[in-house]
């Protein structure tokens, strides 16, 4: 299933120069692809689609910024409207 994340954090908890902003989720975590990555870095903000197994997949896969950051979690479709 995709998800669609926004990933914020505060200014004095920014991953620049700390790992940077990949230090925020952890890309190989099992039952997890990271299918697309943007950030607005000013902003302070990431936005990440995930194709996730499972929510336990996807905690898995956030866990590394849980302290640092604030998730929206959208579960998302590749699929057309039916109209």
């Amino acid at each position: 299933m995709l998800f669609h994340v926004k990933q914020v954090h505060t200014p004095e908890n920014c991953p620049y120069g700390h790992g940077g902003s990949g230090s925020l989720f952890d890309a190989t975590a099992p039952g997890t692809k990271l299918v697309g990555f943007y950030g607005s870095l000013m902003e302070h903000t990431l936005y990440l689609i995930v194709d996730a197994d499972s929510i336990d997949a996807l905690n898995k896969f956030l866990f590394p910024g849980m302290k640092s950051t604030i998730c929206t979690i959208t579960p998302v479709s590749d699929h057309g409207l039916p109209f």
